[in-house]
């Protein structure tokens, strides 16, 4: 058994829906994936022992593997400048506490996107259309950059926030 990039964006809206799995179409649909992704990653969640028999977060576990284990499971991919949609720090909530001033931004590259900056090989092909969809996504996604691709202060401050969303507290 070994995880799979979309297993951390399934693992991730588990987290937003306060543990409650709910159907796998309603997820799917939710994360831009087809149902059978959902029940292969919900299965091999359960397997890494990041969720329990019900499909529920175990909160320390999925803190420990986002901070610590994903960036060299799931390491980020760098490409040219592009045009896309920001992620890492120039997305929110890291845009309001780093200055990006004279500072090439990381991208999803995207058609549509709004900034130009350096391309960021999303964790999955379905993340961008997730996040432009789902505000609460979006950050825990861009977030999840910063750790894989960010400077120590960068990834120090991800990770303050994701313990934040996954406890609700500092």
């Amino acid at each position: 058994m070994a995880l799979k990039p979309q297993d951390v964006v399934i693992i991730l809206k588990l987290l937003l829906e306060g543990g409650k799995k709910g159907r796998f179409s309603d997820l799917a649909q939710a994360l831009n994936m087809s149902a059978s992704e959902i029940h292969g990653g919900i299965k091999r969640l359960a397997e890494a022992r990041l969720v329990d028999m019900n499909g529920t977060p175990v909160k320390q576990a999925v803190e420990e593997f986002l901070v610590h284990g994903l960036k060299y499971a799931f390491p980020a991919v760098r490409g040219g400048m592009t045009r896309g949609m920001p992620t890492s720090f120039a997305a929110p909530p890291l845009n309001k506490q780093i200055s990006q001033e004279g500072q090439m931004s990381p991208v999803w590259p995207s058609p549509d996107g709004t900034m130009r900056g350096y391309s960021l090989e999303p964790l999955y092909p379905s993340v961008p259309g997730t996040a432009a969809k789902d505000e609460n996504m979006y950050e825990l996604l861009a977030l999840i950059d910063a750790i894989r691709d960010g400077s120590a202060r960068e990834r120090q401050l991800a990770e303050t926030e994701i313990r934040f969303k996954i406890y609700g507290k500092g």
